[in-house]
């Protein structure tokens, strides 16, 4: 096994940065108890912004971003973990304050790592990465809160961005009808093989005025979104629904009223998919390798691409291009 291997490094030094493909050793990455080979990584917000000088992720340079990664045990101090196991670990530290998965190895605590699922590939579950994993929190939160098919249509907005595409694909498999919001006419066909029922525009969802409430139209919400739009699907609600909001691409203020909580009985679920607890994360893969996993996994890929191109294309999702995953093939 070679001393040095190659990994995509982010550095900042005065008012310097730079982002490029540089080699390291083993003594170079932080602590865990897991060294793994990494196969597969993904492009998500954080990573994006983790390649900007001015994306407040990265808390020390140097750094190796990369918040999901699929790999193969080279070697474990943990009993659990072995030689030769396929795994995930996404989340937690990792690409943020931990190197992460843009890396031809990354040393991982265990406490991580998930073990991969029968039924799924390395490849797929960098597919469905983060963003995946999310859609299907959001979907399971939904259903615990009393969500089923027959009682009514379900909207997911943003859905062409890694979350919604997932959320329509999930939705749609277990029976529900899916109203699928987005700004991008180009890419109704997508949504439509996805299996959206319907699709409308962002200006449907949200029309810039804000109501206290407005006409009862969706029995729950899958929303990455947040910001406006969010208050303004609040309003629009049926009785005793649900939104599930992971996300917050238009914006951090939630201009609501009390109104649909207290009248309509309204659930405003939070979905987080970074620090959500192991037994749930164990189970959401689980899931995702059997009765939620999508049948159209590829169609999820708009671009397959390598270690060496990450710096061309990490700046793609923060100029709202995006459509589906990016994963990066590291071997």
């Amino acid at each position: 096994m070679s001393e040095r291997f190659k990994a995509l490094l982010v550095n900042k030094e005065n008012e310097e940065f730079s982002v490029g493909v540089k080699e390291l050793t083993f003594q170079d990455l932080p602590e865990g108890e897991v060294l793994i080979r990494v196969h597969y990584s993904g492009i998500n917000y954080k990573d994006s912004f983790a390649a900007n000088p001015n994306g407040n992720i990265v808390k020390d340079y140097p750094f190796v971003p990369g918040i999901d990664l699929a790999g193969v045990v080279v070697s474990s101090d943990d009993p659990q973990f072995k030689e030769g196991d396929k795994v995930i670990a996404t989340s937690y530290e990792i690409g943020v304050s931990h190197y992460g998965g843009y890396s031809e190895y990354a040393r991982i605590p265990s406490e991580w790592i998930v073990p991969l699922p029968e039924g799924l590939s390395l490849k797929e579950a960098m597919i469905i990465g983060t963003a995946g994993f999310t859609a299907a929190l959001s979907v399971q939160l939904l259903e615990e809160n009393n969500l089923s098919p027959e009682k009514g249509k379900v909207l997911v907005t943003g859905a062409t961005g890694g979350v919604g595409s997932f959320a329509v694909s999930i939705l749609a498999s277990l029976g529900y009808q899916v109203e699928a919001s987005t700004g991008k006419e180009s890419e109704h066909n997508y949504l439509r093989r996805l299996g959206a029922d319907t699709i409308i525009s962002r200006e449907e969802v949200y029309d810039g005025k804000l109501r206290a409430l407005g006409k009862q139209k969706w029995v729950a919400a899958v929303d990455p979104v947040g910001g406006e739009p969010l208050a303004y699907v609040l309003s629009q609600i049926q009785y005793g629904g649900s939104v599930a909001v992971s996300g917050l691409t238009a914006g951090t203020k939630l201009p609501s009223t009390v109104f649909p909580f207290i009248l309509r009985g309204v659930n405003l679920l939070g979905i987080d998919s970074v620090y959500c607890p192991m037994d749930t994360r164990v189970k959401t893969w689980q899931r995702l390798a059997t009765d939620i996993k999508p049948f159209n996994l590829e169609e999820f890929v708009s671009r397959e691409i390598t270690l060496e191109q990450l710096s061309e294309f990490l700046p793609a999702l923060l100029k709202g291009k995006q459509r589906g995953r990016m994963i990066v093939k590291i071997i």
